[in-house]
């Protein structure tokens, strides 16, 4: 009799805690392509390709190890669909009287497996997940008893446990937050250096092959070049901490008709695969602060998002779930417009955003919250379709980092949980922060015409008809002055704008 433990396909860290509890002699390791996987939600071509074409080489790095490794590629004729079927096929053949997993990201998966072994005669043993820095129990225990749970105070709590740009016990500048400086626009200059890119391998080309051949899903599959092992994962780090780090710090807020990355990593979806190990990851971007090779805004930034944002969401998604997911306390009802899947609507930030999500699989932060997001939360969309959306088009997306992103920082549907006031925004925002406004059909400076800018009028709809939640917020009282000021029949103008896009809102 021996144990089985279960590879999930985004735990592919060599430090999986599964690994560390089986011994490659005696117990045996499993890992599927699942259909069920692959079509929950209709997931960017790009992004299975990169989860499948990085499970089948982790999958070779365990056999040269010497484990024992049953690997079920993805079949649409196989009657293995989804992890109950692929588990008991293993078991059917082996004594296995234990299943061991590390943590899963999602609760979907979770409560999928804890269902399956209560129906069967096999322990499943749950370990923890090594692809964070911060365990559930000891974020529960920072949330317990806290009125609010706000991630500045919880990234606080991470620099002084990993003592990453402390000194003496206190943060290195004097403040813990560097965010003011980060928030420039970008005007052609410093020049913006290539995205590192990885041809695919013969295995990457027989998984884009198989992909296209049996996949329904979302995007461009063209042009794949992903880092899909963590050598390849590890050389993408590198060329960023070399070349885009330095100043990712003052544009990382700014956007640019022409330009996908600026000056991003690209690193979320090798995270979050468990190609690149966090703290890793931290140490290297330190390292280049301390060199003199960028400076503190950028890594301290940097930082912020991989020990704060990305443990912190970690944390609130389980926390809360599952009844998080059915949060919608703004009464949202309006359905996602079809053209988030086309990208094929006047608007020019959302069109650019929406066609470089297609390229690439990838949008950077303030594109999600800023652009498609705050559209998503000005316009009322029923939370959880603008969430499908955010999961199926990113290859970084997974239930447990991109539902609290969407459905409590971008949507606010959480009732702030996530965040103390809801991302609305006018188009002067996007007009501050990138280019876009200059060649769009619509004039951002505009208001209630027939060619104003769609952010302008749907800003103020949505703050009068969710005054009564927002208007004692502190943090909103200047915008609701702002309301009162406006000229009663030019805010009826703008009410009725307003309307005019919610009801042809897809012609638009």
């Amino acid at each position: 009799m021996s144990k089985l433990g279960l590879i999930l396909g985004d735990q592919l860290n060599v430090d999986n805690a599964v690994l560390v509890a089986l011994y490659p002699s005696v117990d045996r390791l499993v890992m599927g392509e699942l259909w069920d996987e692959t079509h929950y939600v209709p997931h960017h071509f790009k992004k299975t390709i990169l989860v499948l074409s990085a499970m089948r080489h982790r999958a070779q790095e365990l056999r040269q190890s010497g484990w024992q490794l049953d690997y079920h590629r993805l079949d649409p004729s196989s009657s293995i669909k989804g992890f109950d079927s692929l588990l008991d096929s293993i078991i059917g053949r082996h004594e296995i009287t234990e299943v061991v997993v590390a943590h899963p990201g999602e609760w979907r998966v979770l409560n999928l497996l804890q269902d399956w072994s209560k129906t069967r005669n096999v322990c499943l043993s749950v370990l923890e997940d090594r692809r964070f820095i911060c365990s559930l129990d000891t974020f529960n225990q920072w949330a317990q008893g806290r009125k609010q749970l706000r991630m500045e105070f919880f990234y606080r709590i991470m620099r002084q446990k990993t003592g990453f740009l402390m000194e003496g016990g206190a943060p290195v500048s004097g403040v813990w937050n560097l965010d003011a400086e980060n928030r420039k626009r970008w005007r052609g200059d410093p020049p913006i250096p290539a995205m590192r890119s990885f041809e695919p391998d013969q295995i990457t080309k027989e998984v884009i092959e198989q992909v296209m051949n049996a996949c329904q899903g979302f995007g461009e599959p063209g042009g794949f070049d992903y880092p899909v092992t963590r050598q390849e994962a590890e050389l993408a780090l590198d060329d960023f901490i070399e070349h885009r780090l330095s100043a990712f710090g003052d544009f990382q807020d700014a956007m640019d008709d022409e330009e996908d990355y600026l000056f991003h990593s690209r690193l979320s979806a090798a995270l979050n695969l468990g190609l690149l190990d966090p703290s890793t990851v931290c140490r290297r971007a330190i390292a280049a602060w301390t060199d003199g090779r960028a400076p503190l805004n950028a890594v301290e930034g940097f930082i912020r998002q991989v020990i704060g944002w990305r443990e912190f969401i970690r944390g609130i998604y389980w926390r809360f779930m599952p009844s998080y997911a059915e949060q919608n306390t703004l009464n949202h009802q309006h359905p996602l417009p079809a053209w988030y899947w086309t990208g094929k609507t006047s608007m020019r930030c959302l069109a650019k955003a929406i066609d470089a999500t297609r390229r690439n699989a990838y949008a950077h932060h303030i594109q999600r919250l800023m652009v498609t997001g705050n559209f998503a939360l000005l316009l009322g969309v029923v939370p959880d379709e603008i969430c499908r959306w955010y999961l199926a088009v990113y290859a970084d997306a997974y239930d447990w980092v991109e539902l609290p992103n969407t459905l409590g920082m971008v949507m606010h549907a959480d009732g702030g949980i996530v965040g103390s006031k809801p991302y609305a925004a006018s188009g002067k925002y996007i007009d501050r922060m990138s280019n876009h406004c200059k060649s769009c059909h619509f004039n951002v400076k505009e208001t209630h015409s027939q060619l104003a800018c769609p952010f302008n009028a749907l800003y103020w709809d949505f703050l009068v008809r969710h005054r009564d939640q927002f208007e004692a917020n502190p943090r909103m009282k200047m915008m609701y002055r702002n309301v009162d000021r406006m000229d009663k029949d030019q805010l009826a103008l703008t009410l009725s704008r307003a309307q005019w896009i919610k009801d042809h809102v897809d012609e638009i």
